[in-house]
């Protein structure tokens, strides 16, 4: 058996993608509590007939007694791990070619789509064994007094399995992303029409504008003086910014999409050496002492970001 080992989690405690999630519901997180409930469902090897599987480990330290649940002034930090066998389609196609001419030519006869599906599930079973392994790793934080849970993910199906994965696990999990009452969309058009953007947010070097059309153009800018006359006349003829950078006070750098995602987290040197002059001399403090700063960072940057997009919707009934 051969693994495809890919770096699973970066050496210090800051995340590089955020999805936020809103808890509709008080739900009493306990750190000894959640515990004993990811345990229930740890990470675990790939069986040999298995095409992938999904469970907790320990975010923070190494060793089987390392927690599952890091708890740092009321923030609670959790992990996931995904394994699973990567079996190439073209592999599939090109072994079920071979068996499906081999039946023909020797026994004189069309394979028609049942049988041709069955022989394809059963070189899957036969090559399973010898799939590449990929593991990949997901963090959550979660912050009960500001009802928020924070995915370290880019995309939402990543974020999913985590999500879901927790809620089998503690039983009940009610929570949505989290949605603002304005458009992101017109938003950062607003900001790099008007050359401004909200207070402590400030306009960067990159973003993406959409025709509104359903075939329109896309027209993508890195590096580049977003108050430039070109700029400005895709905007005059109808164009949308629907992905921007941006930079908040002097803590952080990032790139907010029409969805709500933010990409490319980027954590300034101020922070880096505050949690590094925080933190002890070994990795978990270290760690902690990120973990931490970073926390207390996003408590102050989120809500700021929501009101500077318009203010949190909230919907009836929550």
């Amino acid at each position: 058996m051969r693994a495809l080992l890919l770096p699973e989690f970066q050496n210090a405690m800051w995340f590089r993608n955020l999805l936020v999630y809103r808890l509709t519901q008080n739900v009493p997180f306990d750190a000894e509590t959640l515990e004993a409930a990811l345990a229930a469902k740890p990470a675990r090897p790939c069986a040999s007939q298995e095409l992938s599987t999904y469970g907790f480990v320990a975010p923070l330290g190494k060793g089987a007694d390392a927690p599952l649940v890091h708890s740092s002034q009321g923030f609670l930090l959790i992990a996931s791990r995904k394994e699973e066998r990567i079996l190439p389609g073209s592999v599939v196609r090109d072994a079920l070619k071979e068996k499906v001419d081999e039946i023909e030519n020797e026994q004189m006869r069309k394979v028609y789509k049942k049988e041709r599906d069955q022989l394809k599930d059963e070189i899957i079973q036969a090559f399973l064994p010898r799939a590449f392994i990929r593991k990949s790793g997901t963090f959550a934080a979660i912050a009960p007094e500001q009802g928020l849970i924070l995915v370290d993910a880019s995309s939402p199906k990543r974020a999913e399995d985590l999500l879901s994965t927790l809620r089998e696990a503690i039983g009940s999990l009610p929570v949505r992303p989290l949605t603002v009452k304005i458009a992101p969309t017109a938003t950062m058009t607003d900001w790099v029409k008007s050359q401004k953007a909200a207070d402590d947010f400030f306009v960067l070097d990159e973003c993406e504008l959409r025709d509104t059309h359903e075939d329109g153009g896309v027209v993508r800018c890195k590096r580049q003086d977003l108050t430039s006359d070109e700029i400005q006349q895709h905007l005059e003829v109808g164009k949308q910014v629907t992905q921007l950078s941006l930079g908040w006070q002097d803590k952080l750098s990032f790139v907010l999409d029409d969805k709500m995602i933010i990409k490319r987290l980027r954590f300034e040197e101020l922070l880096q050496d505050q949690a590094e002059q925080d933190g002890g001399d070994d990795d978990l403090s270290q760690q902690d002492a990120s973990f931490l700063l970073m926390m207390l960072t996003f408590k102050e940057f989120l809500p700021a970001l929501f009101e500077a997009l318009g203010g949190e919707e909230i919907p009836q009934g929550i």
